[in-house]
């Protein structure tokens, strides 16, 4: 399992274009929070002025949640490549346990999707610096660290099951391109939740991913939200968190950080058993 997974995270990243589609989705809501979104929702929200570090972390952090399930489809994207080729079929009928197969397909894609988030955490804190921000600390750094491991199992495991469906080159850049159109919508980035329909926000505050973002923003928007904020009244900053999807609201109930986990952890046990049932039943067969 392990020379397989190593073996696939070495031919992902000498596929330059691999890596690079990987990102799209995350370059895309860059290039348009600069161009764009960045005015759009820049000034005032509700009657509240808002300082451009706070929206920085706010896009940084979501942008993390995005990169987590992006990176990680493009990385499954090995798996269709060498189905088609019949590459698969050699592993399968080779004296290797299926399990070992399926666990080194997914322990790459998981590791890849490790890395590539931390090389946007890195772009995104010089980002924040850049624009005047301040640099995260090491308490809350070892926390988005840790929300990254979880959100990129989450995340692994919904595509791991997706491409148990998913049989050739032509349905996974279809796949791909859909969440990568999608993504950023139903992680509450490219408009803030608060001014979306209410059946809208529903079903971002029920996509898993989207825990993930509200998590990120929780610890990269304390310090900025608490020094810009310090002078306005307590509903004011609770009205803004929960307009911008740092605060989840379920009917007057807000969302606690270990809910938010709990979904993560619940999206992985889930999506993988999932998976691993849907292979179990193709008995006599390659199982991807």
């Amino acid at each position: 399992m392990i020379n397989l997974s190593v073996r696939n995270f070495k031919l992902f990243f000498r596929n330059k274009s691999s890596v690079f589609f990987s990102l799209l989705g995350a370059i895309i809501i860059i290039l348009l929070y600069v161009l764009f979104l960045g005015d759009m929702v820049a000034g005032d929200i509700g009657g509240v002025p808002i300082a451009r570090e706070v929206l920085d972390n706010w896009i940084m952090a979501g942008l993390l949640a995005v990169t987590s399930i992006t990176t990680t489809m493009g990385a499954f994207g090995r798996i269709v490549e060498e189905r088609e080729g019949g590459r698969l079929k050699d592993f399968f009928a080779a004296p290797i346990r299926k399990s070992a197969i399926v666990g080194g397909y997914l322990s790459s894609a998981v590791f890849i999707g490790i890395i590539m988030t931390l090389f946007v955490l890195v772009l995104a804190e010089v980002y924040i610096i850049a624009y005047g921000g301040s640099i995260i600390q090491i308490i809350p750094l070892l926390k988005v660290l840790g929300i990254i491991v979880l959100s990129v199992i989450s995340s692994g495991s919904m595509v791991f099951f997706a491409m148990t469906f998913i049989k050739n080159s032509t349905a996974f850049g279809t796949a791909s391109t859909i969440l990568g159109t999608l993504i950023g919508f139903l992680t509450g980035i490219y408009i803030p939740i608060g001014v979306l329909p209410t059946p809208v926000q529903w079903v971002i505050k029920l996509f898993p991913v989207s825990h993930a973002g509200a998590l990120f923003r929780q610890i990269m928007m304390e310090d900025a939200l608490a020094r810009n904020f310090a002078s306005l009244p307590i509903e004011a900053t609770d009205a803004f968190k929960s307009s911008m999807g740092v605060v989840f609201d379920y009917g007057g109930y807000n969302a606690p950080a270990w809910l938010h986990i709990l979904v993560l952890v619940g999206t992985a046990a889930l999506f993988f058993s999932l998976a691993v049932l849907k292979l179990s039943m193709k008995k006599g067969k390659s199982g991807l």
